[in-house]
């Protein structure tokens, strides 16, 4: 699939290059960002093939939901978890983990992230490799 028709399948754009603390070739289109009621931001995230970001934790914790394509989900110490479209997954505080795209599909969640988030090591491509 080519970002043109990933952009066309899709609910909101595209949105803007990551580079920072990702992997591969991962875009975010903020969806919202005003502190009230929620006090949360929604951002959407679209990962193509392999890109997935950096080891990271969040300092109140992160809610995905997953909308397209196929990921992997991973808390430090723990297996992977495949993630597939209505999939959703509640983080707690200061968990570390990554998320990403599998190696052979784009991959495509809403992250509601009410907090900072503290980035850490980027995964290593040798393990990523093995899923």
């Amino acid at each position: 699939m080519t970002n043109e028709q990933l952009s066309n399948s899709t609910i909101f754009p595209l949105g803007q290059k990551m580079e920072a603390n990702f992997i591969g070739d991962a875009y975010l289109q903020m969806v919202f960002t005003d502190p009230t009621p929620l006090n949360t931001s929604i951002g959407n995230v679209t990962f193509a093939p392999g890109a997935r970001n950096n080891w990271h934790t969040h300092k109140i914790g992160q809610v995905l939901l997953v909308t397209g394509g196929e990921g992997w989900y991973q808390e430090e110490g723990k297996p992977a978890q495949l993630l597939k479209m209505g999939g959703v997954v509640n983080i707690p505080p200061h968990v570390k983990h990554w998320h990403g795209a599998t190696k052979d599909s784009w991959f495509v969640h809403l992250a509601m992230t009410p907090g900072e988030t503290d980035w850490l090591e980027p995964v290593d491509d040798g393990w990523f490799n093995k899923l």
